[in-house]
């Protein structure tokens, strides 16, 4: 629960508001997953949407490696780093949840839910589905394919190195 602080501003009761967390977490992954099938039905491999004026690219891609397709031939070290990395953030996440630092328990809750998402595909698929890219940037960059709990990764990421920073 949330009550009101000196400065009228809601403060969390120590070991309250948890739940928030959860669903945050829960969102990145239902809803990436909720995409990732419609794309798979929707969008034939190959074939691009742009919207945007070609800003944003809509492109349906079978990741079968990690980052970048990295170790694409060692699919099964790859599931079992993304299994343990993400019983990593778990433990990390359940931990943060008795602890005041909304920031790092914004961040592990995007970082959670992203890496179950991406892990499940693994496990489940056999491949990450990604589905959109970006239409500037460079060559490179455009090539690019992203799905959200890339996201839900890489800002998670930053807000709890972040809040590892605040004193």
């Amino acid at each position: 629960g949330r009550k009101k602080g000196k400065n009228g501003m809601c403060k969390e009761k120590q070991g309250g508001g948890s739940m928030i967390y959860l669903c945050m977490a829960a969102a990145v992954f239902v809803g990436d997953l909720f995409i990732k099938n419609h794309m798979e039905r929707s969008l034939a491999d190959g074939k691009e949407r742009k919207r945007c004026k070609g800003l944003l690219r809509f492109r349906l891609h079978h990741n079968e490696g990690a980052v970048l397709n990295a170790g694409q031939k060692r699919r099964p070290m790859v599931a079992a780093l993304s299994v343990f990395l993400t019983v990593i953030v778990a433990a990390a996440f359940i931990l943060s949840l008795g602890q005041g630092n909304r920031m790092l328990k914004t961040g592990l809750s995007l970082l959670l839910g992203g890496g179950f998402s991406n892990t499940y595909d693994r496990l489940r698929r056999k491949y990450v589905v990604d589905y959109f890219s970006f239409g500037f940037g460079g060559k490179r960059f455009s090539r690019i394919v992203f799905n959200l709990s890339d996201f839900g990764i890489i800002i998670g990421a930053m807000m709890a190195a972040l809040a590892g920073t605040r004193p």
